[in-house]
């Protein structure tokens, strides 16, 4: 059954720093999910925020002569400038430290307390301050090393409230199995299966008491609530859950209509696959719909990290080449689900491959031989006069149905590949149908006008398909077709007939061309660490 509504969620992240571009490539995917539900007609909240406890800002702050509270104040200011810079169109920015998230995380750890699923006991095991997590012996191993960050882990001894996880054990084994695609890829059910819960899962900590960044627990006050209890609660808590508005909650959580997705990294898979749908069935909730796992973003052969000072700030990308080609090439260049690279050499060609020369230059030509030959008044629609005509009729079909298929089943870069199989098919087109040739025969009008026409409307469908993507670019394309804002809607998709009588307006280039020589030592340099 078709869902009605989607609540689609980024993590919240951490603000021990600035955001790099690992963080732009999540929220830029999540937020093209989004703006594809809307564009579809379809109602979406979508959630970002910030992850502000712990000890590790707690440190950091004093380091920096800051309070805990300033320091992330400060920080935070830099994620709402940059998702405003990558036009990120979030309904709702959850911050750890309001007031609405703490009662209400306060009251979720009172209600699993008199229920029996949280009690007081002491914790001895190998922590990672960075990481904020325990581990087992044979987790850290010989080494005695983070399995997450890979830094080393110390041995911390403290009294510690517990989540009882083995209640909840056989439950979520179940959900799994009724579930298929609750976890995506499905080798990281497999991972949280193999590597966490046959092994023996142990009870979760959930206080701390030897640092005081945190949500005091109201029943000992000397503890506060640790991270993932805390964190993890974000996604209800910036619906009103618990509260005196909870008309969202019920609407984009507990409605079953309402299709909930939550987008994150793979360094946080364990928490949410396990420990999230946990605290959710302990509460008496309903669990996510999907959990859509996206890999890493490497640099250079090693894992984009804010402490390795190996990451590049999406800014100064942003300045230069503008916000299209960032949220193209983070879209494009990385298979969602896999892990990928960024280099410099790839940006470049990505962005002249398929935004100056397929896109761009297939505008550019076409408003200037409507121009040259119909007066730049878009010819009516001439049916299919021809094979060429119908294939690429074909293709515009076929690559529509593929792109909503995808992009349904969240396979952001397989679909926005379906999108340029039309512009690539309509060059193609150009050169099978010769118009220069057809203008120079009287006879032929119908032909060529048939050819400008379904140019026309193979740049209309692609520059649709991708409007979630080019947030800036799609629009100066309507534009340049002579499309007022109030013709463009995305069922026209479906009609091959809907262009004719517009009049093109030739604007500027829609993607310059990058010179590679000037472009990638620039690029290289940002990655240096100059920026």
């Amino acid at each position: 059954m078709d869902k009605k509504r989607f609540y689609i969620t980024t993590p919240i992240y951490y603000p021990s720093a600035k955001l790099h571009i690992g963080h732009a490539y999540c929220t830029t995917l999540t937020d093209i999910f989004a703006r594809y539900k809307r564009l579809r007609g379809f109602e979406c909240y979508f959630l970002t925020g910030a992850d502000e406890h712990g000890q590790k800002i707690e440190k950091n702050a004093a380091a920096a002569g800051k309070s805990p509270q300033q320091f992330v104040d400060e920080i935070v200011e830099g994620f709402h400038k940059l998702w405003k810079l990558l036009d990120i169109s979030n309904d709702d920015f959850i911050r750890t430290t309001q007031d609405r998230h703490v009662k209400v995380v306060q009251d979720i750890f009172s209600k699993m307390l008199a229920k029996g699923d949280i009690y007081l006991g002491k914790y001895k095991g190998w922590y990672c301050t960075p990481c904020e997590s325990f581990w087992t012996d044979t987790q850290v191993g010989p080494d005695h090393i983070c399995p997450d960050c890979g830094r080393p882990v110390q041995v911390a001894e403290e009294e510690a409230y517990f989540f009882k996880t083995q209640k909840y054990v056989d439950s979520l084994l179940k959900f799994y199995e009724e579930n298929p695609k609750f976890l995506t890829p499905e080798s990281r059910k497999n991972e949280m299966i193999n590597t966490f819960i046959k092994p023996g899962l142990d009870d979760l900590c959930v206080s701390r008491t030897s640092f005081s960044w945190g949500i005091p627990i109201r029943e000992n006050e000397k503890h506060v609530i640790y991270v993932w209890l805390d964190a993890l609660t974000n996604y209800i808590t910036a619906l009103g859950y618990d509260s005196e508005h909870p008309e969202l909650f019920n609407k984009f959580w507990q409605d079953p209509e309402c299709e909930t997705i939550h987008i994150l990294g793979a360094d946080i898979t364990r928490f949410h696959a396990i420990y999230w749908p946990m605290f959710l069935e302990s509460l008496g909730l309903r669990k996510p719909d999907r959990e859509l796992i996206h890999g890493l973003l490497m640099m250079r052969n090693s894992k984009m990290s804010k402490s390795k000072g190996n990451v590049v700030d999406p800014y100064p990308l942003v300045e230069r080449f503008g916000v299209d080609a960032v949220r193209y090439y983070l879209a494009r260049e990385v298979t969602f689900g896999q892990d990928g690279s960024f280099t410099p050499e790839q940006f470049v060609e990505r962005s002249n491959t398929d935004l100056a020369n397929a896109l761009g230059n297939l505008l550019n030509r076409t408003v200037s031989m409507i121009n040259k030959y119909f007066g730049g008044v878009i010819p009516a629609y001439q049916g299919r006069l021809n094979s060429v005509d119908g294939e690429l009729e074909s293709v515009i079909q076929t690559s529509v149905k593929q792109y909503e298929n995808l992009l349904d089943d969240l396979k952001i870069t397989e679909a926005i590949t379906a999108a340029m199989d039309i512009v690539n098919r309509a060059n193609k087109y150009i050169d099978e149908t010769t118009p220069w040739v057809l203008a120079k025969d009287p006879e032929k009008e119908k032909e060529l006008a048939s050819v400008m026409n379904h140019l026309a409307t193979a740049l209309f469908t692609a520059g649709m398909l991708l409007k979630p993507v080019l947030v800036t670019a799609s629009d100066k394309l309507f534009a340049q077709l002579g499309l007022n804002p109030e013709e463009v809607s995305y069922e026209k998709v479906y009609d091959v007939t809907f262009l004719g009588g517009q009049t093109v307006n030739k604007g500027e280039q829609l993607s310059p061309r990058l010179d590679a020589t000037i472009e990638v030592p620039f690029i290289q340099y940002l990655m240096a660490g100059n920026q």
